[in-house]
């Protein structure tokens, strides 16, 4: 049961934060690169900065088989998902321009749609249930005629809440808006596939469900959008040397200076980790200890569940609170008497947080994973019990 640090256990549950361990693989792959290739690609034409090329051009095809995506130069290569979403958002939409989102947006969302409100982007945030749900309704009646685009999380990073994607889809392609879906906390934990889900737009991050390293992560560009999303960034991309100006087609016209070769590298082993044990086990399995740890939480007196209570609804996050006592006290006692680590407060996302109700202080959030284990969650639920009872 949990991991040995000396004679402490430590459990880790703040994987929607960041998932913990690594696989092997990754580590491996990240060396590989660092020890046995290390040259810039497509900067050079040695073996190893082909080599380097190699390994980006590789994991583009890896991250494109598992969101169902045909081309892989359309798979664009950033540092995370809010580099991502700050391109699409930033690029996409001009004054004038109405966007829809939900109530229950990470602040990777609301702080780029609030900026652009700023230069006269009209924003329309659609309120979510207490639970975090969406009603697809809800959205469509949110639409207006210079609607340009719905931008919306595929799963909150708060309760977990999954959002109704599909249908979502069907209505941005029904009503001719571009769609773009934030999947930080889904991609490699639940199913995507751009064509059945209407996706034009995909953020993704490496160092969450797909368990690559930080500072990895990528943005899907569906056909033609790339004549209408200006990039964030200029500078060099080791293609058209011979002009001044940024190149007009994919992914380099989104991809100026060095990649992170080791880390991208480590992404495509996470990707490769993801496919081997399949995306329906691993959803199983989080499944399994997610209702576990909310049937749990949910019999321990003064413990209050945030959110959808059915696991089968909502990916493996559990926010809660223990009456008259602070998320950011219950955190530092899991962690300094118990070993067990976890994420208090507002998690970047307070407008998540007022539409349950745990607006200012937040919650204590629990975050499981492949790697965790129903032994960690039944230790997890008697020191949660042990601590409501100082109470």
């Amino acid at each position: 049961m949990g991991i040995l640090m000396g004679k402490k256990t430590m459990i880790y549950l703040d994987n929607a934060a960041s998932t913990w361990p690594k696989p092997p693989g990754v580590i491996r792959a990240v060396n590989h690169v660092l020890k046995e290739v290390g040259a810039n690609p497509g900067r050079s034409g040695h073996n190893l900065s082909i080599a380097a090329a190699r390994v980006i051009l590789e994991a583009r095809e890896a991250v494109a088989s598992l969101f169902g995506v045909d081309d892989p130069l359309r798979i664009v290569f950033t540092k995370n998902a809010t580099e991502s979403l700050n391109i699409v958002i930033s690029g996409l939409l001009k004054p004038g321009d109405h966007v829809v989102t939900s109530s229950m947006e990470h602040n990777s969302v609301m702080r780029p749609l609030r900026k652009m409100e700023e230069h006269g982007v009209k924003l329309t945030v659609v309120r979510c249930s207490g639970t975090g749900d969406l009603e697809p309704s809800d959205v469509e009646a949110a639409m207006r005629p210079e609607t340009k685009a719905i931008i919306l999380t595929h799963a909150s990073n708060v309760t977990g809440t999954i959002m109704p994607i599909t249908e979502v889809g069907a209505i941005s392609r029904r009503r001719g808006v571009v769609f773009c879906v934030d999947a930080a906390q889904t991609a490699g934990s639940l199913p995507i596939n751009i064509d059945s889900m209407n996706i034009d737009l995909l953020a993704f991050t490496g160092h969450k469900s797909l368990y690559g390293p930080q500072g990895t992560g990528g943005l899907f560009i569906g056909d033609g959008l790339e004549e209408r999303i200006a990039p964030l960034m200029a500078g060099g991309t080791g293609s058209t040397s011979e002009h001044e100006v940024q190149p007009n087609f994919l992914p380099d016209m989104y991809e100026s200076g060095t990649p992170n070769t080791p880390g991208i590298a480590g992404l495509m082993a996470g990707v490769h980790f993801v496919a081997s044990r399949g995306i329906d086990t691993i959803r199983a399995h989080e499944t399994d200890l997610s209702r576990y740890l909310m049937e749990g939480l949910g019999e321990i007196p003064g413990v209050r569940v945030f959110g959808n209570t059915d696991p089968m609804h909502s990916i493996p996050v559990v926010s809660f609170t223990i009456s008259s006592m602070s998320p950011s006290d219950v955190t530092s006692i899991l962690d300094d008497e118990y070993g067990i680590m976890s994420r208090p407060g507002l998690h970047c996302a307070p407008s998540a947080h007022k539409t349950i109700g745990a607006f200012p202080e937040g919650t204590v959030r629990f975050s499981l994973g492949w790697f965790n284990t129903s032994e960690e969650v039944r230790y997890t639920l008697d020191a949660v019990t042990k601590i409501a009872a100082r109470r």
